[in-house]
């Protein structure tokens, strides 16, 4: 089960994220989400644990906890939405459409 990580202090790391819900049962993943230019956290993350009851308890036992100064937000992760890469905003850009077929 995916889980939703968000409003984490720019000093939280995979390895902290991941001792932080271990103590709720296996994580399987960690990935904190970075900017692609800066390579600085965006503040928010997704971690998978095998085990739904676990997960469960994971959410319901960090959601609202405080790590590193700032109060998380955990929720079970929804699906990517599919996004439009044709440039979105008007005028030239976005690089046109990289869906491989």
């Amino acid at each position: 089960m995916k889980i939703y990580v968000g409003n984490l202090s720019f000093e939280t790391n995979e390895e902290n994220l991941r001792k932080a819900f271990e103590g709720f049962g296996e994580v399987t993943t960690v990935n904190i989400v970075t900017d692609k230019f800066t390579g600085e956290s965006r503040g928010f993350g997704f971690i998978e644990m095998s085990n739904k009851d676990e997960a469960m308890a994971a959410i319901s036992g960090m959601n609202g906890k405080d790590m590193n100064g700032r109060t998380l937000k955990v929720n079970e992760a929804r699906p990517r939405e599919e996004r439009d890469n044709r440039g979105g905003r008007g005028g030239y850009g976005g690089g046109g459409d990289r869906r491989r077929y």
